[in-house]
């Protein structure tokens, strides 16, 4: 093997860490998926350190929270002055390439949520405006023929092959693809065109467009284009794989979309299954029995039981597309001859309510079908099936790809190691943070909401700002959190003791970088 280990890391969007089936998931089947566990550490406690897209992609790549490297929300940017643990990786020795969904710069176009009104008479911001160039993911640098070109290295990244957005009308440089080899691609994007099906739940479209076509098949392909292009190549690669699907709107294309029936799931944590219901649930709840509207397309709501099970296997139908796709891929790495050479990581960047409480999407509510993701690592040092308990954090794991690549982090990355529990050792880990930020005021909160979450062995433990309530659960012995325990006297000194640790999490949030180079 060579000295420094490539690194194939294969992400997905918005996949609970129990929606595979070496995690146990009674129906869905990943084979491809289940294979890579079975050569190395499904890590069964793993947090997102924000359950939100770009907010947890930027902490992964500068193993820092959102509240330090700054896209704290969605429509945030993360700033090009940002060190990452893939700029290190190409310093030292590594072609890096990002392949999919990057976000890491917004891409809608859209203007921002509902603001608070007292914001209404700011005038500047606190910081200059960045110097740079951060249109790259915007959908306009795509709308002409032919290839954009992105300024590199992006974030560390050598090569990108771009896919912005969600769904079967991806942008970035899928889209260009896309123009170019279906001849019929305006009829193909045509809502007039979708085929017929008898699915209620909101997003559900059965696109015309084909398997081939689809993004899954694009990013696919371009991992397999990469891998193939760094056959017989000295210099270690760094690629990250990123695959815009199971995310929302539900759109599985071909065969993928009736492989799973909504006979097959069932509502096993609805509503009235949560003692105690939250303020923001039980707006929803009134919401949705009112017949109320979804603020954004990406805002949590709740659906009857027939609902949610069409929307779980209309997502099981994606997330078989995206194992086949696995399944291509690492029968490439094998072809290629660098499999005995690579690291393969498999991980999301956040899970999905996906029916617990006939909720579906994400939001301010962090439960644990939002927090914790999947994650695998499959080290050629070490193909044996292990399941890890140890705690780890989404800031953890550029600290650990540097650690096996034998090089150091920069100097204010909070992340730390947890290759250690690879190999069946401990964790660093007791505790950790979980951060939300939300861009606008919804789910009843009268402004953006800003949640703060310490988890432990045992607890989770959430704090809302200025909110009279908060949530506490017994994970030990209440693991689907339905009873909030905040309000019980029996569980006063808990509270209390969880209170104090979250206040020094949140006393370490301090830039530490740049060290000072005088005494005063």
């Amino acid at each position: 093997m060579t000295k420094q280990p490539n690194f194939l890391y294969l992400i997905t969007d918005q996949q609970r860490a129990d929606w595979l089936g070496c995690a146990g998931h009674p129906v869905l089947k990943t084979p491809n998926i289940d294979a890579i566990a079975g050569q190395g550490t499904r890590f069964d406690r793993l947090y997102a350190a924000s359950p939100v897209c770009m907010p947890n992609r930027a902490s992964l790549l500068t193993g820092r929270y959102p509240s330090l490297h700054g896209l704290r929300y969605n429509g945030c940017r993360l700033p090009l002055s940002a060190n990452t643990f893939v700029n290190l990786l190409a310093k030292g020795g590594y072609h890096t390439a990002a392949i999919g969904k990057s976000h890491l710069q917004p891409f809608t176009g859209l203007p921002p949520m509902g603001r608070d009104p007292a914001l209404a008479d700011v005038s500047e911001e606190a910081w200059s405006p960045d110097e740079g160039d951060y249109g790259e993911e915007e959908a306009d640098r795509y709308s002409a023929d032919g290839r954009y070109e992105i300024t590199t290295p992006y974030y560390g990244y050598q090569h990108v092959d771009m896919v912005t957005e969600h769904g079967d009308r991806c942008g970035g440089h899928y889209l260009q693809w896309f123009r170019e080899n279906a001849p019929d691609w305006e009829a193909l994007h045509d809502p007039a065109n979708e085929r017929p099906h008898n699915y209620s739940c909101p997003q559900a479209y059965r696109t015309p467009i084909p398997e081939e076509l689809y993004p899954t098949a694009y990013v696919r392909d371009r991992a397999i284009d990469y891998l193939r292009a760094r056959q017989g190549e000295d210099q270690p690669f760094f690629a990250f794989v990123s695959f815009p699907d199971p995310h929302h709107p539900f759109n599985p294309p071909g065969k993928y979309w009736d492989m799973y029936s909504p006979d097959d799931f069932e509502v096993t944590l609805p509503f009235e299954a949560h003692r105690n219901p939250t303020p923001p649930m039980r707006f929803l709840y009134d919401n949705w029995k009112n017949k109320g509207e979804q603020m954004t397309a990406q805002t949590a709501m709740m659906l009857d039981n027939q609902q949610v099970k069409e929307v779980m296997a209309l997502s099981a139908g994606m997330m078989a597309f995206i194992d086949d796709a696995v399944g291509e891929i690492m029968q490439t790495l094998q072809e290629t001859g660098a499999h005995e050479d690579t690291v393969v990581v498999y991980n999301s960047d956040h899970g999905d309510y996906l029916g617990d409480y006939n909720m579906i999407l994400k939001g301010a509510l962090p439960f644990e079908s939002i927090t914790r993701v999947p994650f695998i690592w499959s080290d050629p040092q070490q193909r044996e099936p292990r399941v890890s308990g140890a705690m780890a954090s989404t800031v953890d794991i550029g600290a650990t790809i540097l650690e096996r690549a034998g090089l150091k982090p920069f100097n204010g990355n909070q992340g730390v190691s947890f290759l250690n529990a690879v190999t069946g050792g401990d964790g660093p880990r007791d505790d950790l943070l979980v951060e939300y930020n939300d861009g606008g005021s919804r789910l009843g909160f009268k402004k953006a909401s800003r949640v703060r979450t310490v988890i432990t062995d045992r607890w989770r433990y959430t704090l809302y700002l200025d909110q009279y309530w908060g949530e506490l659960y017994d994970l030990e012995t209440d693991p689907s959190e339905t009873h909030n325990l905040w309000d019980e006297p029996a569980y006063a000194a808990d509270r209390a003791r969880l209170s104090e640790r979250l206040n020094h999490l949140l006393t370490a949030q301090m830039d530490e970088s740049p060290l000072s180079d005088r005494l005063a």
